[in-house]
């Protein structure tokens, strides 16, 4: 039997394949707010995890910069949409053969800006210093569902050199721990193997400075809609 959990994602990933649909018949704005529809983000600025906080809590949400003024939103609202001009092929360099066969297809939100493409962001700069030991917690990418069900995940940096170093990637198993500082603000590339729908499950935990008790946010899933 289906947890509830489980039953929630299944749904979701239902919604996403009907957008799927909808949105290779016509690109999508963003919806306005109060509608009850989800609000589609395919370009611009977003913070895909925000970690705050508050009143002896971690919260995970949604910053969206690609509105003026910015707008905190849940998760459960938004669907990150990659459009077509992502696709690209894996490069003939053996260090990106986690994203696949040399040659093959793949779509990448690129770590650097691109107009075009949503500029996804991991954001911890509301979490102050002296809360947590070493200044720092830990992301965990908990779990993949995806559309068609071969449907890999990955995300990296690539370094100046343009050598990558891997933070999470579904091809080789999840779950996956990525150590986050502080105050600080991630761009990294996420790079999805096949056209399709994704939820990715994420909590961020962390340890209390001083003490030996670990606080948890909620898990959440990050919606993404690849097209093709």
């Amino acid at each position: 039997m289906l947890t509830a959990t489980r039953r929630r994602a299944t749904g979701a990933l239902v919604t996403g394949a009907a957008m799927i649909a909808a949105l290779a018949i016509s690109a999508a704005p963003a919806q306005a707010h109060g509608t009850g529809l989800p609000v589609l983000l395919s370009a611009g600025h977003v913070d895909v995890i925000e970690v705050e906080y508050e009143d002896g809590e971690l919260e995970l949400g949604v910053h969206d910069d690609t509105v003026e003024p910015g707008e905190h939103r849940h998760h459960d609202d938004v669907i990150f949409v990659v459009k077509p001009q992502a696709r690209t092929v894996v490069p003939s360099d053996p260090a990106f053969g986690f994203l696949g066969t040399a040659g093959s297809r793949v779509w990448i939100l690129p770590q650097v800006e691109n107009e075009d493409l949503l500029f996804a962001g991991i954001a911890t700069e509301e979490l102050e210093e002296g809360v947590f030991a070493g200044d720092s917690l830990d992301l965990t990418v908990q779990q993949l569902i995806s559309a068609p069900s071969s449907g890999q995940v990955a995300v990296y940096t690539e370094d100046l050199f343009g050598q990558p170093t891997v933070l999470a990637n579904s091809r080789d198993g999840l779950p996956d721990v990525v150590d986050l500082p502080v105050g600080e603000h991630l761009h990294a590339n996420w790079a999805f193997s096949k056209a399709g729908v994704y939820l990715l499950k994420v909590k961020a935990s962390a340890t209390l400075a001083g003490t030996t008790t670990v606080v948890e946010s909620d898990s959440v899933y990050l919606r993404f809609v690849v097209l093709p």
